[in-house]
C-alpha cells in the first residue's frame, strides 16, 4: 500500500514512516501541504495521512481538496494534537475517515490504519470481477471479453486486475509499477507504458465495449467506463 504523510515535525513523520515501512507498506513524507499538493499532480496513493497545523496550510483545507479533486474513495485519517471532541466531530464531518490524536502510539496506529483500509483488502478479495463486457477471474488469473478468454501474460494479467480494482482513479505510472512489479531498479516507468499500450489493444479497451484506458498527461492512466461518462453528462445537462 502506498501512503502518503503530511507532516511537519520530522521525528514523528519519520517515525510513522517506519512503522508502516515495518508493515509492509510504501511511505513519502510531506513537510508541507504545498509540496504534498504538488506530489498529487503526478503521484496517487492509497492512503494519505493528514496533519492538521502546517506551515503553510491547514489539514482541513487540504482534505477539502482531496474531496473535491480526488476519488471519495481514498482514506484520509487526519493525526494531529487537536484532541477536542469539537476538533474531531469537525474533522470526520469534513470527510476524513479517521480521528488519531498525539501523541501517536504504534500499535493503536497501525489498527486504526488497518481498520480504515480494510474495505480495500476486501474489495480485493473477490474472486471473479463482472465488469460487462469484461470478466476478470483471480482464481484462474484470466480475463474474458463478451465470454471469450483473452491470452495475457502474467504481468498483462497482474496489470490489468490492478487497473479494473481501481476503474475511475487516476494512477500514477510509480504507483502502478510499484503495485505490479514491485520495487526494481531494473525497471522504469517506460515499463508501465509499454504494457499498458498491449494491454488496451488485446483486451479491446474501446469506446464499442463501453471502457477507455485514457493517458492523464503528466500523472498516469485512469480506466473508466463510458456509463460513468454518460451518467456524468446526464447530471450536468
Amino acid at each position: 500500500m502506498r501512503v502518503a504523510i503530511v507532516e511537519d515535525d520530522t521525528h514523528v513523520g519519520q517515525l510513522m514512516c517506519l512503522w508502516l515501512e515495518e508493515a509492509g507498506h510504501k511511505t513519502q513524507l510531506f513537510m508541507t501541504g504545498q509540496v504534498f499538493l504538488k506530489a498529487m499532480a503526478r503521484e496517487s496513493f492509497d492512503l494519505v495521512l493528514l496533519d492538521w497545523m502546517l506551515p503553510d496550510t491547514t489539514g482541513d483545507k487540504l482534505l477539502e481538496w482531496l474531496r473535491q479533486h480526488v476519488d471519495w474513495r481514498l482514506p484520509v485519517i487526519f493525526t494531529t494534537s487537536r484532541d477536542t471532541e469539537e476538533d474531531i466531530v469537525q474533522g470526520l464531518t469534513l470527510g476524513a475517515d479517521d480521528y488519531i490524536t498525539k501523541p501517536v502510539r504504534r500499535n493503536e496506529f497501525l489498527a486504526r490504519v488497518l481498520a480504515v483500509t480494510r474495505r480495500l483488502h476486501e474489495d480485493q478479495a473477490q474472486t471473479v470481477l463482472n465488469l460487462p463486457p469484461y470478466e476478470v477471474d483471480t482464481g484462474t488469473r484470466v480475463v474474458r471479453l463478451h465470454g471469450e478468454m483473452v491470452e495475457l501474460t502474467q504481468k498483462e494479467f497482474e496489470l490489468a486486475l490492478f487497473l479494473f480494482r481501481n476503474a475511475g482513479k487516476v494512477l500514477s505510472r510509480g504507483h502502478i509499477l510499484e503495485s505490479v512489479w514491485g520495487k526494481s531498479s531494473d525497471l522504469n516507468t517506460r515499463t508501465v507504458d509499454t504494457h499498458v499500450s498491449r494491454l488496451r489493444t488485446k483486451l479491446a479497451l474501446l469506446p464499442e465495449n463501453g471502457w477507455r484506458l485514457n493517458a492523464i498527461y503528466n500523472h498516469g492512466y485512469r480506466l473508466e467506463t463510458l456509463e460513468t461518462e454518460r451518467d456524468a453528462v446526464s447530471l450536468t445537462s
